[in-house]
């Protein structure tokens, strides 16, 4: 273990940060790490952990502070309610299909399986929002 992870988990235990600060900052070390030399063997990609949607605007109400959203959504919780469809009986699920299709949302919630969530977060890294406005801007990730 370096000595920087060891400094933050020994700042974490002390209570000095959250979890959620050490988290981010053993995150930001492992960004930093220079790459690999030549012929050494590439690391797995590390499975993420929260699907992250960033927007931010200026307010065009002529004020000063621009507007900004920040969602941050524990990919576990999807992979469980994933999960949890399959508890889902038959009728139930006709019919939340049915709701869901009359709301316009078209989802078989029978086809959803856990292998295509992680198809889903794995595409992730390739998606692009457009947004019509240019002072807009939305980020959409998995970290």
């Amino acid at each position: 273990m370096n000595e920087q992870r060891r400094q933050i988990l020994q700042m974490l235990a002390e209570g000095k940060i959250t979890a959620d600060e050490a988290e981010r900052l053993i995150d930001a070390l492992e960004r930093e790490q220079p790459e690999s030399p030549r012929g050494a063997t590439p690391r797995p990609k590390s499975r993420p952990k929260y699907l992250r949607v960033v927007m931010s605007w200026a307010d065009g109400s002529g004020g000063d502070e621009p507007g900004r959203v920040n969602v941050r959504v524990p990919l576990q919780l999807l992979r469980a309610g994933v999960r949890l469809t399959s508890l889902i009986p038959p009728q139930a699920l006709t019919r939340i299909n049915a709701e869901l299709n009359k709301s316009g949302v078209p989802v078989d919630l029978a086809e959803l399986k856990p292998q295509h969530l992680e198809e889903l977060i794995d595409q992730l890294d390739e998606v692009t929002v457009d947004v019509d406005d240019p002072d807009a801007k939305v980020q959409v990730f998995c970290e």
